[in-house]
């Protein structure tokens, strides 16, 4: 079973998500140049999200070097010496992660995303055998410790996103979640902004700007698309079937609340989807529909470009079904009320809560 939503969201002047050079990220599709979001800053906002943690009732994993200071925060909670728990963090991590970096004290090589309950399993194990913690005991509490997490997490996001260690196929986790890059439905064109800011203790003898700068930017109607395994989901949390549930439910609510930082407050691009669809299918199969773009869709004298863009989606979702088929539960909801939808208009929600109450009740009663 797979759950998956389409969003098309249209953002005011904004630089949500920078390359290197400071612009906008972007990439070419069908020909013509788009604006881009990546796929890690559309899940790190999903995950941060405060509601996603509302909902869910546990904690969002932390992605982190200094693995070692957590625990080492926690040993020491539990009454240990700070010097003492400092090495004996950084020598289970090391032994954990493969080593340490030596150029920072207490920073491990490479980075590890972790839940809550795992740190609390090592400065448990660490304090349960605290007389007896030599090299080899380490290597054997972190073999106990990937017994224990390997191929589960009780962190959402982790369960969700997954996480990858090279080094340890034992430490990775199969994400249950694909994220896309989100793309404009139409052709992007970089514009750049010039700036200064002014001295306000400038002597009135001198004149000109503090300073002066440029910053890139672009206005863009993406379309964004995600799915959900259900089965790889619920195998992530251990079979927790109810908190599998919940972590639908606040992936679906923060993905319609989760907007980047980048910029904003340069931009204040706050906006909200114009329209947001989820389709529960049992088939195994998914369908992104981001080819309903590949021809750039414009604005014209009777219709915006979110309008045309709606109208697009709609009529590339038809073609599918004519051709592909399959017994799936949709679920719309639009912004506007009443937008002439050819094939979807008999599936929209009133709101939010109905709408994800929709989906909500497609998903197994386990």
């Amino acid at each position: 079973m797979f759950i998956e939503y389409h969003m098309i969201q249209n953002f005011a002047p904004s630089n949500l998500n920078r390359d290197d050079t400071n612009n906008p990220k972007d990439c070419e599709f069908g020909g013509a140049r788009r604006a881009r979001i990546s796929s890690q800053c559309i899940k790190r906002a999903i995950r941060l999200e405060p509601v996603f943690t509302k909902i869910t009732q546990v904690p969002t994993g932390e992605r982190t070097r200094w693995l070692a200071a957590e625990i080492k925060k926690k040993l020491i909670g539990k009454g240990k010496a700070a010097e003492e728990a400092q090495e004996r963090s950084s020598a289970f991590v090391g032994a954990l992660l493969g080593g340490m970096d030596k150029g920072k004290e207490g920073r491990s090589k490479v980075l590890f995303y972790i839940s809550e309950e795992e740190k609390n399993h090592i400065a448990a194990a660490l304090l349960a055998n605290w007389e007896n913690l030599d090299d080899k005991q380490y290597e054997e509490l972190a073999k106990q410790y990937k017994k224990a997490f390997e191929n589960r997490s009780s962190a959402p996001d982790i369960a969700l996103f997954g996480r990858m260690l090279a080094d340890d196929p034992k430490l990775s986790l199969d994400a249950a979640c694909q994220v896309a890059h989100a793309i404009s439905t139409h052709r992007v064109s970089m514009e750049v902004d010039f700036f200064t800011a002014v001295d306000d203790l400038l002597d009135e003898e001198d004149s000109g700007a503090g300073m002066m700068g440029v910053t890139g930017f672009n206005s863009a109607c993406f379309y964004r698309y995600a799915c959900i395994d259900w089965e790889q989901l619920k195998d992530n949390l251990g079979g927790d079937s109810a908190l599998a549930a919940k972590t639908v439910e606040g992936f679906l609510r923060s993905s319609i609340q989760a907007v980047p930082t980048g910029k904003q407050n340069s931009f204040a691009a706050q906006n909200a989807p114009s329209f947001v669809m989820a389709v529960v299918r049992a088939d195994g199969t998914c369908w992104s529909l981001a080819n309903a773009f590949e021809k750039p869709v414009k604005a014209d004298s009777h219709h915006s470009l979110t309008e045309n863009s709606i109208t697009a989606l709609d009529k590339y979702w038809g073609n599918l079904k004519r051709v592909y088929g399959g017994d799936q539960l949709v679920a719309v909801l639009a912004l506007e009320q009443g937008f002439p939808l050819e094939i979807l208009g008999g599936s929209e929600a009133d709101n939010v809560e109905n709408w994800v109450a929709e989906v909500l009740n497609a998903l197994p009663k386990e």
